[in-house]
């Protein structure tokens, strides 16, 4: 089933909202909890992992009730309509910083960013699934992902150029307050955003009401899906990668480059790379396969990070040219994933008779959680062996471990994703098999 230009863009509004505040949590907040909030980077660490870690726990949870929930507007919009308040509102409270004592500071970032994150679940785990209701098509879907990565990327690009430049404005001085007025803004934007996204959509693909499952057995389907068990070993791989990279960013320029200023325009110049990798991903992928193309993609990735390790702090050419090569390879990463997901839930559905869209999307977005927070908390774990202190000069084996979490580390983590994507067996052609077979005992 085709859908039309105005349902996929509205509903990839939706990811504007979803990915400003995930750009923001992996390249600012690490920076402005350890630099503006002046919390110990080893009690950042610790806290990225706990919170991460218990919030990712929550998505199986969100993905099972949103597979049973029954309204008038379907299983997985409601959570748009509801959630995308206290979403915005929670946005401002994480990046405010009241007067407390350390151990009321730690307090106060604990429960502001626990909060923050079980909300974004509530909101974004309906909202991620959306892609495999909205059309059974898996041609439809790798071009509904690909309308969403470049709202994504957009959201990203809006970040990564205007929060620091917002954030200076606005603090007239006093990043505290620049931060908490530009983190007020967003959350109003997202809001809006997550709205026209339900307004703009509809579910169509269902599951047959006569079959009866339980989430013992949805559980069971899962382990028992191997695509999807060499997709999520890959995500896991991929979202440590972009954890430690994304957190290694602000530090990277700040103190191994020297020039803080560049690195936005260093994240603008790879978003703008990621948006132009995302636009050929469904030719590409019908040309050579969804596998083939991210296996590609994967190789590209890894060459670009070992040549980055090579570049010293001034050579700024090869920074940035190694920047836009890793950007562009990525593009098409994520439409790809998660359409590729979409289709392991059709081939569970073709393989046991049930249906659990939600299920596999959020235990996905498990892992893509944990992922990144182990990824951030590593980065951060690596700075602080290397012997990193706060706003000032840098020691050789500091810089060295700043260089490394931007580089080499990454590099290791997408080399063996690669080497679990070899295994992925869906293909285009068994997979238009299995359409056609899950279409006719639909009809039936």
């Amino acid at each position: 089933m085709k859908l039309s230009i105005r349902e996929k863009i509205g509903y990839s509004i939706g990811d504007f909202a979803g990915s400003s505040l995930w750009q923001t949590m992996a390249f600012f907040l690490p920076v402005f909890y350890t630099d503006v909030f002046l919390l110990p980077a080893a009690s950042v660490a610790t806290l990225f992992m706990v919170v991460r870690i218990f919030d990712a726990l929550n998505d199986p949870i969100m993905g099972t009730i949103a597979d049973r929930t029954h309204s008038r507007w379907g299983k997985f919009r409601p959570y748009l309509l509801f959630g995308s308040v206290p979403l915005g509102i929670l946005t401002a409270l994480m990046f405010t910083t009241p007067d407390l004592s350390d151990s009321g500071k730690l307090v106060y970032a604990y429960v502001t960013y626990f909060l923050l994150l079980v909300l974004y679940t509530i909101v974004m785990v309906p909202y991620n699934t959306l892609v495999g209701v909205m059309t059974p098509d898996p041609v439809e879907r790798t071009s509904l992902s690909s309308y969403k990565f470049v709202f994504a990327y957009a959201a990203g690009l809006m970040v990564q150029a205007l929060l620091i430049p917002m954030v200076e404005k606005l603090g007239q001085g006093n990043e505290a307050q620049g931060y908490q007025l530009s983190m007020t803004g967003l959350g109003i934007i997202c809001v809006i955003a997550l709205l026209i996204s339900f307004t703009s959509t509809r579910e169509r693909v269902k599951p047959d009401p006569k079959v009866k499952t339980s989430l013992k057995n949805d559980l069971k389907d899962i382990l028992q899906n191997r695509p999807w068990l060499i997709l999520f070993g890959c995500t896991a791989m991929l979202y440590i990668y972009i954890g430690i990279r994304s957190a290694s960013v602000m530090y990277y320029f700040e103190y191994f480059v020297g020039k803080r200023e560049m690195a936005a325009v260093f994240m603008v110049s790879g978003t703008l790379a990621v948006l132009l990798g995302v636009l050929p991903t469904k030719m590409l992928s019908q040309k050579i396969g969804k596998r083939n193309l991210f296996l590609t993609c994967l190789a590209v990735i890894v060459i670009s990070l070992v040549i980055n390790y090579m570049a010293a702090p001034e050579n700024l050419v090869l920074i940035f040219a190694t920047q836009i090569t890793f950007s562009f390879a990525s593009g098409p990463t994520m439409p790809l994933l998660w359409s590729m997901l979409a289709d392991t839930a059709d081939y569970s559905e073709w393989k046991n008779g049930r249906r659990a869209t939600g299920l596999i999307y959020s235990v996905s977005t498990f892992g893509q959680k944990t992922c990144i927070a182990i990824g951030a908390s590593l980065m951060l774990a690596i700075i602080g062996y290397y012997g990193y202190q706060a706003n000032v000069a840098q020691s050789a084996e500091s810089l060295h471990g700043i260089r490394i979490c931007m580089t080499i580390v990454p590099a290791i983590i997408a080399i063996a994703g690669l080497i679990l994507l070899i295994f992925y067996n869906l293909t285009d052609r068994r997979l238009n098999d299995i359409e056609e077979e899950l279409n006719k005992r639909r009809k039936a």
